[in-house]
């Protein structure tokens, strides 16, 4: 993960403190997740959202960024890698349209959220879920930063038990 984390920060210019906050705000590290479950009149198993993988990344999103990318069946919403570029992807395109700093883990994560057309609008500021959201992945950021600060000193002395 930490070396996924270092691909998407030099393609992207994402800290990796905040991809991997997105990533644990999203699903806890589970390749599988998906949103809960919602029910049609009680009774009727209805997804209200195509969300899926570590990022929760929805089929319209996933489409434009392969598209994009000009990756094609070759990623997976489950591969923590292509989950990571996609994060990485997603907020330089909030950073270059809505000029959102790349370590402002609040806001991108709100325009994450949101997308960024809803960010754009200011919705949002109206929603106390959303922004408590985002102060957790605030919050959550500022941990893994000093978590990998400490990986990348022990890669420095003992490379071979970090990236096995």
């Amino acid at each position: 993960w930490y070396r996924a984390a270092v691909d998407a920060e030099d393609r992207w210019s994402l800290p990796p403190e905040v991809a991997l906050s997105f990533v644990y705000r999203e699903s806890s590290y589970r390749s599988n997740a998906r949103p809960p479950r919602r029910y049609l009149l009680g009774v009727i198993p209805w997804r209200s959202t195509s969300a899926f993988g570590y990022a929760q990344i929805t089929d319209a999103a996933w489409e434009d960024y392969l598209t994009d990318m000009g990756r094609g069946w070759l990623a997976a919403r489950n591969n923590f890698s292509d989950a990571l570029d996609f994060i990485g992807w997603y907020n330089d395109r909030s950073h270059r349209v809505l000029g959102i700093e790349k370590d402002d883990a609040y806001h991108l994560y709100i325009a994450y959220y949101e997308g960024l057309g809803g960010y754009r609008s200011g919705a949002w500021r109206a929603n106390d879920d959303v922004k408590r959201y985002a102060q957790e992945v605030r919050e959550r950021t500022t941990l893994h930063a000093t978590q990998l600060a400490g990986c990348k000193n022990r890669l420095k002395t003992r490379p071979w038990q970090v990236l096995r």
